[in-house]
């Protein structure tokens, strides 16, 4: 049977880097994946996958792939003539990329395929800008359908649904998830202030992180309020940034030097779920996600050595412990509070530092979770590093549906 491999991955620093372009920022990671999978050039690569959400606000609509490493081609460092995909899937970009060049892999069509990814959510002097990007991530022809349905969980949340200004309608709906997982499980803002001190404390130690300096559970309490219970320590930043990886078969990675083999790891399962207008009290979607990816690995949750899940806000990494079958349903609060989801923990949780505190270039995030993943299998993650850690699980979401995000990633790594 044909194994997929991941030989190379790479992100750029997160941050807001106004003087960076996308075409500077592609460049960053398409050299960088190189050079992590000890490749002098790409003319092994016959698929590339491009994901970006935003270009779009600046002008590039379309063929945002080929703008980008066109430049790449002309210098002699990507293969002319290449196919590239363009990816869009909310948050969920990246990760949707990767699936795209693992199925390319998977079923024949080219030994080497790329996954690349870049995105600019900043714009200091265009802030209409970054809220045109975002609002691309919500049903935009039918806005009453979810007005309607937003107004109506906010009773059952106890917490009325009442967008404002200096947030984004994504804030409010994980606010009211939060509200209604307090209101039923007995969840409390003190669990949800663990899980975000735990990932700013984590990316002291990751030096591509947007936030690198601690904060206590008491310094999250006080922050600014965004839509309680989330304070601003407990949202996910706006900034720039990319990253990519380089997928191969098992025939063309016995073909490299010993070197290149030792570091790479396989991809033992990608699934993908999509959204739907649920009640507060269904499962969400990566739920579903991580059951298929769960039976396509052969795998348990108590397999899983470190994960990176997508927490926009620190209360969606309480959830998506849930989802994922690190705790029973209601348990995620309890999880993190007991340090489970620590460093040294049972299951560690966004060593990376998390959206919180890593950033969130959002098309870019998926694969930036991966290059966290690869450096934990690979035991190269520094003063972070989870010891013999074997098997890693990486769960993206992306865009709105209800309280579910439009599509959902669940992918594990394992080294062998």
């Amino acid at each position: 049977m044909t194994e997929a491999f991941i030989v190379g991955s790479f992100a750029t620093a997160f941050g807001k880097l106004p003087h960076s372009s996308h075409k500077e920022l592609a460049r960053q990671a398409y050299v960088g994946v190189l050079a992590d999978a000890g490749l002098a050039d790409g003319r092994d690569i016959g698929m590339a996958w491009f994901g970006n959400c935003g270009m779009w606000t600046d002008g590039q609509g379309s063929i945002r792939g080929h703008v980008c490493l066109e430049p790449l081609s002309r210098d002699g460092l990507f293969p002319e003539r290449t196919p590239i995909i363009n990816v869009e899937g909310g948050c969920a970009t990246a990760s949707m990329a990767l699936h795209g060049a693992w199925k390319d892999v998977l079923s024949g069509q080219t030994d080497v395929s790329l996954a690349i990814a870049v995105e600019k959510t900043y714009s200091p002097d265009d802030p209409a800008r970054t809220m045109r990007l975002f609002d691309g991530g919500i049903d935009q022809y039918d806005r009453q359908l979810w007005l309607d349905y937003y107004a109506a969980a906010g009773e059952a949340a106890g917490k009325p649904f009442e967008p404002g200004p200096g947030r984004t309608i994504f804030m409010d709906t994980y606010a009211m998830q939060a509200a209604w997982h307090m209101r039923t499980h007995g969840t409390t803002q003190r669990q949800i202030a663990i899980a975000c001190a735990k990932n700013h404390v984590a990316s002291v130690h990751n030096p591509k992180a947007q936030y690198r300096f601690p904060l206590t559970v008491d310094e999250v309490l006080a922050d600014r309020p965004v839509s309680w219970p989330l304070t601003r320590a407990m949202c996910a930043p706006i900034g720039d940034g990319a990253a990519a990886a380089l997928v191969c078969s098992g025939a063309w990675l016995r073909r490299q030097p010993a070197a290149v083999q030792a570091r790479a790891v396989r991809i033992a399962a990608s699934t993908l779920t999509s959204g739907k207008y649920r009640d507060l009290s269904e499962p969400g979607l990566s739920k579903r996600a991580a059951e298929r990816a769960y039976a396509a690995a052969g795998l348990q949750p108590s397999d899983i050595d470190l994960a990176e899940v997508h927490d926009a806000t620190s209360f969606c990494e309480l959830y998506q412990s849930e989802m994922l079958g690190f705790c029973a349903p209601g348990e995620g609060g309890r999880l993190a509070e007991s340090g489970a989801t620590a460093l040294g923990g049972s299951i560690p949780i966004n060593l990376s530092g998390g959206l919180v505190s890593k950033g969130h270039p959002v098309g870019a995030t998926g694969l930036s979770m991966i290059d966290e993943l690869m450096l934990q299998l690979r035991g190269e993650a520094g003063p972070r590093q989870v010891a013999g850690a074997r098997t890693a699980l990486a769960e993206n979401g992306g865009g709105v549906m209800g309280f579910d995000e439009a599509a959902c990633s669940v992918i594990i790594l394992q080294r062998g």
